[in-house]
């Protein structure tokens, strides 16, 4: 896959029907998440957004996290990525909210890297990018950038969580 990751690109319907069927049940239905008191490092206590995660990998923290259990069944996006080094794979739950909230923007990592954000199911939150556009979360929709630049996600209010998975790598 080339892909130039320095601007943006959204690919709908990235993996096979039946595969993406798969992850999704297993991201909605099975595997357990984690309660996060604040969605990025820009957060402080004083605000209530918060979210679950599960991390499936992450390379920078020690010791290194994988998660034995899940991490082999997204193999197939690791590959569709032609991943060369990983850095952190990691799935988000962002509960409903009764407005979209917009969190604080952030970066992923200070240095210039890859990233997916693949949606597991479609509702009206999204990823909003540095230059204003929210890209939608779809189901089976990939969005690949730099994930260096400044990005805010979104809560949604159209289904009873916003799920996806981010990955960042070489």
């Amino acid at each position: 896959m080339n892909i130039d990751y320095a601007n943006p690109q959204v690919i709908d319907n990235f993996l096979p029907k039946e595969e993406f069927k798969k992850l999704q049940d297993l991201v909605i239905l099975n595997i357990p998440y984690f309660f996060q008191p604040n969605i990025n490092s820009g957060h402080s206590n004083d605000r209530n957004d918060c979210y679950l995660t599960h991390v499936l990998f992450n390379y920078g923290h020690y010791p290194r996290i994988v998660s034995d259990n899940y991490f082999a069944d997204f193999k197939i996006l690791s590959d569709k990525l032609q991943i060369k080094s990983l850095i952190r794979m990691k799935l988000n739950l962002y509960p409903r909210t009764e407005k979209l909230e917009k969190h604080i923007p952030h970066t992923d990592y200070t240095y210039s890297h890859k990233a997916c954000i693949f949606s597991f199911n479609t509702c009206d939150g999204g990823t909003i990018l540095s230059d204003g556009r929210m890209i939608k979360s779809v189901e089976n929709r990939a969005l690949l950038f730099d994930a260096s630049n400044q990005h805010s996600s979104t809560s949604c209010t159209d289904e009873k969580a916003r799920f996806n998975l981010n990955i960042n790598f070489f």
